[in-house]
């Protein structure tokens, strides 16, 4: 009965255009969607328009041959859906329908790449696998190589193993292609007529650069896991031989616009609105409007769960509401993942409008105000940061921090942390230091200066490479000495000299592990919590902020993660040690209460 009816739609859609049909009700608004696929919709119809000028062409039974292999030979697998026609919704026919109804002047696909951006659950895996088994079995191309490809196997093989189940459910490919391996193991798809494949790679398999393949198809799932834009060019290298060749990525938002998931997010939004002239490159991108609040408006949903009602459905969807707004820890991770909103780290230390809120324009005060800094040398090959905090008559605090990095590698780190240090440098914000390495006599002269204008007091440091920057001050005539912090009698940190008496600047070790790195970041969070802190605007600054997140040990106690962060974070670390030497000088109490701090947490993370 359920075949019957599949046909039945078949044959109905064949009377009619789904596509355009499709992109017509978005642009009346009788369908819901964002604002880039409503962009995506109006292109379509603009190009429909100026086919003929712009020698492209809109094939619509090319379009329904391919809606219609869906309806008739797929057959989905698991759970409700196990066994029934794989009948595309409403966008999935826009998309498979787009990518496959439009040609280029020479008669062949126009579309070489796609981009598709939706919500955790919409059934991106199992639209990409039937869109490679079409192009393994129906797409008339000899020898056809499709690959489900991913940086990890173990990523690879989930779109693959969509593809296995549906051969095994549909009695038109599992007579017709031969599956190799054992149950469970399977790694190929074989389609003898042809003498194409289907088959998973990663760079864990064949490597990251080398040649050899000539994908007609590549589908590359959850491109924002990808760390590099190796594998992406790994499938469109071999693809110049092939003549409809397609690239196709289908992911959820992720959380680093460094990354070249977001390069593609962003390129996709721009050429959709006609910013940017690309006929090759297809893009459906899930969104909220500005004003959309999925935290408290259900009415949303729809725009970047296309699938509704029938996956991920509104219970599903409720359930992770209520823990965002119970655990605010887990707010970012479905903001992402539910509601495709790009975040700044999957569990931020904080919130970017509660950081930006404490960010300000300014200049250092010309008068010799009270001052104590903190550094992070951070190796010689890599970022340096050095934070000078001033405590201001009412009590509240601005802070400025200094970075060092050598020159000579600043193209390869650029790369490596998808920063723009080069433009960063012109403009001022961070210093390049002749070299392959950093001579920290270019640090001990910066904090040379600094203390000759206004008389620093105590330098934190991490006990990291220490030795060779005291030498330096040494050299450069800046006193100084060991201290160490003690309980006085009256049951309060101080600051003492390690041994003896001390003259010029105190160095004071901070240690980075839970211990001495906890209070700093509750203290740091009170002051930004409270704005009672300025922090001067500088982008290397606001990128550490940004990157920065929280591991928290088994008793609760938390400190900055560097191996858990999407970037550099050492402006943070120097910020965090120099805010808290800062009010152990001034023998305040702790910025906030940590069992406020607890309940106001929900702005921060």
């Amino acid at each position: 009965m359920q075949r019957k009816t599949a046909k039945k739609k078949t044959k109905k859609a064949n009377i009619s255009d789904p596509v355009t049909g499709y992109a017509r009700k978005v642009k009346a608004g009788k369908i819901v969607t964002g604002p880039h696929v409503r962009m995506a919709c109006a292109r379509h119809l603009n190009d429909i328009k100026e086919q003929k000028k712009r020698g492209i062409k809109w094939d619509k039974n090319a379009a329904l041959r391919t809606i219609g292999y869906f309806h008739d030979v797929l057959h989905l697998a698991g759970g409700e859906f196990e066994g029934k026609p794989f009948i595309l919704l409403d966008w999935e026919s826009f998309v498979v329908g787009s990518l496959f109804g439009w040609k280029a002047a020479d008669g062949f696909r126009r579309f070489r790449v796609g981009y598709i951006e939706t919500a955790k659950g919409s059934g991106k895996s199992p639209l990409l696998a039937g869109i490679g088994l079409y192009m393994l079995t129906a797409d008339n191309e000899p020898r056809a190589e499709v690959y489900s490809a991913a940086t990890k196997r173990d990523q690879a093989m989930i779109l693959f193993r969509d593809a296995i189940a549906m051969v095994e459910q549909s009695p038109a490919l599992s007579s017709r292609l031969k599956i190799s391996g054992s149950k469970g193991n399977e790694w190929n798809l074989y389609y003898l007529e042809t003498g194409s494949f289907f088959r998973p790679v990663s760079s864990e398999d064949r490597g990251i650069g080398q040649s050899g393949p000539r994908p007609h198809c590549g589908l590359l799932d959850e491109i924002h896991e990808h760390p590099t834009n190796a594998m992406v060019e790994f499938m469109r290298a071999g693809m110049k031989q092939r003549r409809q060749a397609l690239n196709l990525m289908i992911t959820n938002s992720g959380h680093d616009r460094k990354s070249p998931c977001f390069g593609y997010h962003d390129y996709g939004i721009k050429v959709a609105a006609g910013e940017l002239q690309d006929d090759s490159f297809f893009s459906y991108i899930c969104a909220l409007d500005e004003k959309d609040d999925p935290l408290n408006d259900e009415s949303c949903w729809i725009k970047v769960n296309p699938s509704l009602p029938t996956t991920p459905g509104y219970k599903y969807l409720r359930e992770q509401v209520r823990e965002a707004k119970g655990m605010p820890s887990k707010e970012s991770i479905v903001r992402r993942l539910n509601f495709c909103e790009w975040v700044d780290a999957d569990d931020p230390w904080i919130s970017h409008d509660r950081w930006m809120a404490c960010v300000k324009e300014m200049e250092i005060p010309e008068e010799p105000l009270p001052c104590v800094a903190a550094i992070d040398l951070s190796g010689k090959a890599d970022l340096t940061a050095l934070t000078l905090e001033f405590k201001l008559p009412d009590e509240s605090c601005s802070a400025f921090t200094w970075y060092w990095t050598p020159k000579d590698t600043l193209r390869e780190r650029e790369n490596r942390d998808r920063s723009p240090y080069t433009q960063w440098a012109n403009a001022g914000y961070l210093i390049a230091v002749d070299g392959r390495s950093i001579d920290y006599a270019w640090i001990a002269q910066q904090i040379k200066e600094l203390n000759e204008d206004y008389q620093i007091k105590i330098l934190a440091f991490d006990r990291w490479r220490i030795s060779d920057l005291i030498r330096e001050l040494d050299e450069a005539g800046v006193e100084c000495y060991l201290a160490k912090i003690e309980i006085n009698d009256a049951g309060k940190e101080e600051i003492m000299p390690a041994e003896g008496q001390g003259f010029g600047i105190a160095m004071l070790p901070h240690g980075q592990g839970y211990k001495d790195m906890g209070p700093a970041v509750d203290d740091l969070e009170g002051v930004i919590l409270n704005n009672t802190i300025t922090i001067q605007d500088n982008p290397v600054t606001n990128m550490c902020a940004s990157n920065a997140v929280l591991q928290i040990d088994p008793a609760g106690n938390r400190k900055f993660a560097k191996q858990k962060s999407t970037g550099r974070i050492d402006g943070m670390i120097s910020l965090a040690m120099a805010n808290r030497v800062s009010r152990l000088l001034s023998g305040l109490k702790p910025a906030v209460d940590l069992n406020e701090l607890i309940k106001s947490r929900g702005g921060l993370a």
